[in-house]
């Protein structure tokens, strides 16, 4: 596969952008390969400037369950495009849209929009704060909730720990209030608890797609909801990428828990920047103008991300089994490639959430980010970059989700399969 113009156009980008890409995974320092530059795509295929085809299985790293350039959608888009670009004014739209997520997701009763899902996590957490009267918060090692500063933490050397920043920047006083415990173990959540009487919440990915696809047990979730509720915090779900991805009604179609404040962002805005945090009446009437709680935006609710969003919403509300069906070939997928590394004495651990998928090159189930950190990470290089010479486009990272989409089907799910049992010889006895 010849990718000589991917290179050059990435040489040029890194002289005017900080390592050639606007998103640290993009550049594929993880898998020790050559970025693929972008000309265009179509349904769920991606084209490069060397006119390489490829599955992708990343789509748009997951707003595109309808794939790339859906008719109905690109409609919309046009059809709001031609009235304006932006108006910094509210539109009837964005109620409609507002509507739409309210009706279909149990325990919110209003939602504000905003421009990413780093930006609906700042939010809620101050809202959180503001509300609860306290000023720590803990997240969970594995988890991203954006790159504000007080999520970009990472954990310390007991479980029960404040967390220190994991990037240069970060000011210890900002990371000193967040709280840093084990994904899947109530004991290293209490434990935090107990290192602080000012915790106002705790924030969560419910299904975890930044350390691979590592969803929470129920029984896990259920006790979080009953430690909050002990130690008097707020439950904050982080659904910007498993909103309307793992199911229609996110993770609660798996945990039916009750939420203080939720996130959402990718699927809501149909591949623009559009994110929303929503809640229950009482914390969200804190905000301005309704309260003193301030957050606003220039472009928040911008009509054509909003056009491109409710009308994602509306048409994946009207598919026909779309959750179960698209389930059905991430399982295929996953089981398929799994049969075809252990018959080349290669171990996997697969998981599947709706449209999410996940693998990892690992002996044991990855319950947490520590068992995520164990996988080979130098085995899913490999696989990585000659999957991707046969068109074939995961995620350059381990420690990130797949997605399906609905112009995919069986035939493309085997074709993978079939360059799978290729890949996997030529690495045994390449």
């Amino acid at each position: 596969m010849d990718i000589i113009n991917s290179i050059d156009a990435f040489n040029e980008a890194k002289s005017v952008i900080p390592g050639g890409v606007n998103s640290p995974v993009r550049a594929f320092g993880s898998v020790n390969g050559n970025p693929r530059m972008i000309k265009s795509a179509y349904k769920c295929y991606l084209i490069d400037e060397d006119n390489n085809e490829y599955i992708d299985f990343i789509q748009s790293w997951g707003p595109l369950i309808l794939g790339h350039r859906d008719a109905d959608v690109i409609d919309a888009i046009k059809y709001t495009l031609e009235k304006g670009v932006s108006y910094g004014a509210p539109t009837i739209l964005e109620t409609e849209l507002a509507k739409e997520i309210i009706s279909i997701y149990d325990g919110i009763d209003k939602i504000r929009l905003v421009n990413s899902g780093t930006e609906a996590t700042m939010s809620a957490l101050r809202l959180a704060r503001a509300f609860s009267k306290k000023d720590d918060i803990i997240k969970f090692d594995g988890c991203y909730h954006g790159h504000n500063d007080s999520l970009l933490v990472s954990a310390g050397s007991g479980c029960a720990t404040f967390g220190s920043p994991s990037s240069p920047g970060v000011p210890s006083d900002f990371s000193k209030h967040t709280l840093v415990a084990r994904y899947n173990d109530l004991d290293s959540l209490e434990s935090c608890f107990k290192a602080s009487n000012n915790v106002a919440c705790v924030i969560i990915e419910p299904i975890a797609g930044n350390m691979g696809l590592v969803p929470a047990n129920v029984e896990f979730i259920k006790g979080v909801r009953k430690l909050c509720d002990k130690y008097e915090a707020l439950l904050v779900f982080d659904e910007v990428m498993s909103g309307f991805r793992a199911a229609l009604e996110g993770a609660n179609h798996y945990y039916n828990t009750e939420i203080d404040l939720v996130t959402f962002g990718k699927v809501i805005g149909g591949g623009f920047p559009l994110a929303a945090f929503g809640g229950r009446d009482d914390i969200m009437n804190m905000l301005s103008p309704l309260g003193n709680v301030y957050q606003a935006g220039t472009l928040s609710g911008n009509p054509i991300a909003v056009a491109a969003g409710y009308s994602t919403l509306l048409k994946i509300k009207n598919i026909k089994n779309i959750y179960e069906n698209l389930e059905n070939l991430a399982i295929r997928l996953t089981n398929g490639i799994k049969n075809k590394a252990n018959n080349f004495g290669f171990n996997m651990q697969t998981c599947v959430r709706g449209s999410m998928f996940g693998f990892f090159f690992n002996n044991n189930e990855v319950k947490n980010f520590d068992d995520a950190k164990n996988s080979d990470t130098g085995l899913f290089a490999k696989f990585h970059q000659k999957m991707l010479q046969r068109g074939v486009y995961f995620a350059p990272s381990t420690f990130e989700s797949g997605f399906i989409c609905t112009p995919m089907n069986e035939e493309t799910i085997d074709k993978v399969i079939n360059d799978s049992e290729i890949v996997f010889d030529e690495i045994r006895n390449g």
